[in-house]
């Protein structure tokens, strides 16, 4: 039987709708849909997409009991390696990873595995609500106590692979909710709440204890963890210090660190102002510094929030942006101004402080850097002024050196980052790390893939 060639396309909110609110924009697969895309696979013998996998989830197999209709043995095999399926089948970049690896893509469109992984997680979260789902499975209780630091993906899935060892696990999160950057970080439309929550309390069933309100190298050093009677530490922490250009004027009120703007938004509700008593500046013309995720993020939030009009700056072309392809084409969508090849060299302020203008430089594409993208070189004489009353600055973040400063013998890079190898082993015996902490800014799969390696090597240490 011929394969299709095209994949099935995931049902959308229209954009008139979905601008006005913060609720999800893909619909996902039905029931019908998922079966049909299921049927484009050709469950090769060797297994490409899984080498493209950082958690390396066994795709066909889950493909393969996804069309057979036997969705619980479909979610299954997902959890053995996947322990946040809802965050990954919508968050994680599948078309750079399993999914560039898809033979089915040589003659046509490549197999929708994040959609369907996706179509999976949220079939398992619907039986859950009625009781019925598969109890995490882990092997007997040994009396040993492992500290995981902080609750975002690396942290999660950490803990989620020691705790099926039967370790005893105890997150530490500084924030007053669970999921780290994946509830201040990344917005209700993409990725909503409910379902990291749903996520954690699975972890919970499976015995991981989590601690809230306690930051690590301020509350308790990683040294007074060892002394409580932990013997291994894991620190996924993230990288939450975000980057500024140093540009005159950066100061000026209303200009905002991508990471304040979001975490506002997102883990404070602000844009439930005044259900939720944490205000945030509504801006009529926004200004968003970046080309990533993150900028694609607060560009739309922006836009939520009222904004009138929003600009998006980035220095290099649209083919040079890191964001995922389909958030590109969303904000397009939604109305973003994209302007391209154009940098941000100072800001301009009115008599009372706020930012009112932002100058920036024309930029051209020159030599590739050690990135591999084409370097951006400035247009002399080419300097305008763009009418703003906020900007954000979405150029990435470092690690908070609070842990490092008071962890000696933990050694750091020169942007604070942890030295560790590809096992997440630092510098201290019974110390390991992962995820952006290590590798600074990354995506939520990496830091995954970090947080499970980590948990191996703990077991290892430990036996």
């Amino acid at each position: 039987m011929a394969i299709e060639k095209k994949a099935v396309l995931m049902r959308e909110k229209p954009v008139k709708e979905r601008i006005k609110n913060f609720n999800e924009v893909p619909l996902g697969y039905s029931q019908e849909e998922a079966i049909q895309e299921a049927s484009r696979c050709l469950q090769c013998v060797k297994k490409p997409c899984i080498e493209g996998c950082p958690v390396r989830i066994e795709i066909p197999a889950f493909i393969k009991a996804l069309k057979e209709k036997d969705f619980q043995k479909a979610i299954d095999i997902i959890h053995r390696d996947d322990s946040l399926p809802a965050m990954t089948g919508r968050v994680c970049p599948q078309e750079e990873q399993c999914q560039v690896c898809c033979v089915v893509k040589k003659t046509g469109d490549a197999i929708s595995i994040g959609r369907l992984e996706r179509f999976l997680a949220d079939w398992d979260l619907e039986n859950r609500k009625i009781g019925k789902h598969s109890k995490p499975k882990t092997d007997p209780l040994k009396n040993i106590k492992i500290a995981v630091v902080g609750s975002g993906p690396a942290g999660l899935t950490c803990a989620a692979e020691l705790a099926k060892k039967g370790y005893l696990v105890t997150v530490f999160e500084g924030y007053h909710r669970l999921g780290g950057v994946l509830v201040y970080g990344i917005p209700e439309f993409r990725l909503p709440k409910d379902m990291v929550a749903s996520e954690i309390e699975l972890l919970k069933e499976s015995g991981v204890k989590f601690v809230t309100n306690v930051l690590i190298g301020r509350a308790l050093t990683i040294e007074e963890l060892f002394k409580e009677g932990f013997k291994a530490v894991f620190i996924g922490a993230g990288a939450g210090l975000p980057n500024f250009m140093g540009l005159p004027g950066e100061n000026l009120n209303g200009i905002y660190s991508a990471n304040e703007f979001l975490t506002r938004v997102n883990l404070m509700k602000a844009y439930k102002f005044p259900e939720f008593d944490t205000p945030v500046k509504r801006g009529k013309k926004v200004a968003v510094v970046g080309g990533g995720n993150v900028a694609m993020d607060s560009a739309r939030t922006a836009l939520r929030l009222g904004a009138e009009h929003v600009y998006l700056i980035y220095r290099r072309s649209e083919k040079e942006m890191p964001a995922r392809v389909e958030e590109v084409i969303r904000a397009r969508e939604e109305g973003i101004d994209f302007r391209l090849l154009t940098n941000p060299v100072r800001y301009i302020g009115d008599t009372n402080g706020f930012v009112k203008q932002v100058e920036c430089l024309k930029m051209e594409l020159g030599l590739p850097d050690s990135s591999g993208r084409q370097s951006p070189v400035p247009i002399k004489g080419s300097e305008f002024l763009i009418d703003v009353d906020q900007v954000v600055v979405a150029i990435g973040n470092t690690p908070n050196p609070i842990l490092s400063r008071t962890t000696p013998g933990l050694k750091v890079k020169k942007r604070g980052e942890i030295e560790a190898d590809d096992s997440g082993r630092t510098s201290m015996p019974g110390v390991f790390a992962g995820g952006d902490i290590v590798t600074g800014s990354a995506t939520v799969i990496t830091a995954m893939g970090a947080g499970r390696k980590s948990a191996q090597a703990i077991v290892d240490y430990l036996k």
